[in-house]
């Protein structure tokens, strides 16, 4: 799968993120949020897709009450009903999900994109990003290679590494990524977004990098009750979410405790950006207004067919 996404930062959305990072002068903030929202404007059409088949479902639902009426526990034949409705209406079961799954796909990518700035964003040679992680994993205590960019960035930029003893293949590696890293603007108002924050119970450890997490539980929090209140419009008997709602942004808290500012940030930004263009496209696309616009269309169609049946019936008399 990892091949899958380096295929795709690579060779398309890398040259967008590098396009974006020019645009902005470099700064790794201002890049990723208009890089983020450019990734969710693309993905609008996939979206309105999934929209579009979430109202399909809503339409057909009270048909689908009356096969399970009808059929009660004989699963066979509602399954066979259900396939039958679903080809009559001209519904597709998988019509909501392959949008989802390529927009996971692509946020996933992006998400692998955010933490290899210096494989994807610079002219460093993968090879040399391998030495000097190597050379730097044991030292400043750093997991793997690419997953772990941005953490190499900090102590190679914080001048956190001695170089004394290091070969002159790794000294030379260092030395490459930091001249290109350097090129590269990683504040968000006074927040090195290559640094991890680190949570203790103690307040005399707070630190300004601790916004990050807290943003990013925010953001999420903020998509999760849009979403939440959405999904009860399109579907008022939608089982209660509300576990879920806070689960998730709980989730994304703990974890940017414990990864690089740079991917809490993006993670930040991906949600308010997706979850309000998500609440434009349920707005615009809702199940009722889409309802109404086809029966506004049915009903001017029958009121032309009677029309022409009207006037042809007077010239005959005629």
């Amino acid at each position: 799968m990892n091949a899958i996404f380096n295929l795709l930062n690579e060779y398309v959305l890398a040259p967008i993120f590098r396009g974006v990072m020019f645009i902005s002068g470099n700064n790794f903030a201002i890049a990723i949020f208009i890089f983020t929202l450019v990734i969710n404007l693309l993905l609008i059409p996939l979206t309105i897709k999934s929209q579009k088949s979430s109202v399909q479902q809503t339409k057909i639902k009270p048909k689908l009450d009356e096969l399970k009426k009808k059929y009660g526990d004989d699963k066979q034949k509602y399954s066979a009903a259900m396939q039958e409705l679903y080809q009559k209406e001209n519904v597709s079961m998988a019509g909501g999900c392959l949008p989802m799954i390529l927009r996971l796909v692509i946020l996933m990518s992006i998400y692998y994109l955010v933490l290899s700035p210096v494989s994807y964003l610079t002219t460093v040679d993968a090879k040399q990003i391998d030495v000097a992680t190597k050379a730097v994993v044991v030292e400043a205590d750093i997991k793997s290679s690419r997953s772990e960019e941005l953490a190499l960035i900090t102590n190679i930029t914080h001048d956190k590494l001695s170089l004394e003893g290091k070969k002159e293949a790794e000294i030379k590696a260092i030395n490459e990524i930091k001249t290109e890293i350097e090129k590269i603007d990683f504040d968000f108002f006074g927040i090195d977004l290559t640094e991890t924050p680190k949570f203790q119970f103690n307040l005399s450890a707070v630190h300004v990098n601790w916004i990050i997490p807290f943003l990013s539980f925010a953001a999420a929090m903020i998509s999760s009750l849009i979403s939440m209140r959405m999904q009860k419009s399109i579907n008022p008997d939608a089982p209660n979410m509300k576990g879920m709602m806070l689960t998730m942004p709980l989730i994304s808290l703990i974890i940017a405790f414990s990864a690089p500012c740079g991917l809490g940030y993006y993670w930040a930004c991906s949600s308010i950006i997706s979850g309000g263009l998500q609440a434009g496209v349920q707005y615009f696309y809702g199940p009722y207004r889409m309802i109404a616009k086809e029966r506004a269309k049915s009903f001017v169609k029958t009121s032309q067919l009677e029309q022409k049946t009207i006037d042809s019936t007077n010239s005959s008399v005629e």
